[in-house]
């Protein structure tokens, strides 16, 4: 029977005593009071504020990339509207080359034209300066050449003039009937 009792003492080993159960539960049951009384409320309200830390992390994040986003499209306006503002400028700029370009060839036909008409000018001025001279010449060797003709000095100078200007006149009608 010894055996037994020593059976029944390992298998009491497994299982506590009920005083032990009683007061085991006692103070699970207090320590569960305690717990839920003090220290849950305030680890609820640790969890709390740090889930709005987090909210207000996300939110400010989302703010954040809100604000990127808006600072992003601005940029790719500003840059749209300064792309299009480079494009009137060389636009502008293709125009008022070929703008002065036209001009500076208008200047240059008028130019060109003042020149030329200032040439027929001279030219025109310098033959009647050489046909005055000529005529004066002609007239001078036509009169010497009378006078040798005749025989008598023509220094009467009416008649010199009317027969140098004869001369001349049938001399110039001979020169457009030539041509």
């Amino acid at each position: 029977m010894l055996l037994a009792e020593e059976e029944v003492s390992g298998t009491r080993l497994l299982i506590p005593a009920p005083s032990e159960i009683i007061w085991t539960a006692l103070f699970l049951l207090i320590f569960a009071l305690v717990f839920m009384k003090f220290i849950l409320p305030r680890l609820n309200a640790v969890l709390e504020e740090r889930a709005q830390k987090i909210e207000g992390g996300l939110r400010k994040a989302e703010e954040v990339q809100e604000e990127a986003d808006r600072m992003r499209a601005d940029t790719e306006q500003e840059l749209a509207a300064a792309r299009q503002e480079a494009a009137a400028i060389r636009e502008k700029a293709r125009q008022d080359g070929v703008r002065i370009l036209e001009e500076a060839k208008a200047r240059a036909e008028a130019e060109n034209e003042r020149i030329l008409t200032a040439g027929q000018q001279q030219l025109l001025a310098e033959r009647q300066t050489a046909s005055a001279q000529l005529r004066g010449e002609v007239g001078s060797l036509a009169s010497e050449l009378a006078s040798k003709i005749v025989g008598e000095s023509l220094t009467d100078d009416e008649r010199s003039s009317r027969v140098i200007d004869r001369f001349l006149a049938d001399l110039e009608s001979s020169q457009l009937a030539s041509r």
